[in-house]
């Protein structure tokens, strides 16, 4: 499969997650249910964004393994502007996998809803207008 087809192929799924988070950091005040719908709607997206950043990078020619590695490498590209929310939001990702704490989430549901929820609109909307 082409490098080009992969990104636009990653891109759909994360616009598609991202839609879904979108409609849920929409709701507020949010359940117990709904936020851990946030919380694992944020991973998702997450996940689906920094491997779509990677996907584009191959296909630039720049090889990144890791999720430090494509979100430096992005913003070092100007696909990302702000690196550090992102190197952020990738720490506060890998805690909330593998801790379950009700203060950590609701932490998280704030991060989620007015810092991290930018930055994957941000991502959204670059890779929208490279899609099109």
């Amino acid at each position: 499969m082409s490098k080009a087809i992969r990104w636009r192929q990653r891109f759909q799924n994360y616009a598609s997650a991202f839609r879904v988070l979108a409609r849920t950091v929409a709701l507020s005040p949010r359940s117990e249910a709904e936020r851990g719908g946030l919380i694992q709607f944020f991973e998702t997206t997450f996940e689906l964004g920094w491997k779509l950043l990677k996907d584009y990078l191959e296909a630039q020619g720049v090889v990144a393994i890791s999720p430090r590695e494509a979100i430096k490498h992005a913003y070092q590209m100007t696909l990302i502007a702000n690196g550090q929310g992102w190197l952020e939001a990738l720490e506060d990702r890998n805690l909330i996998a593998h801790t379950y704490d009700e203060a950590t989430c609701l932490k998280l549901e704030r991060l989620i809803a007015d810092k991290y929820f930018p930055l994957l609109q941000a991502l959204h909307d670059t890779f929208n207008s490279k899609a099109e």
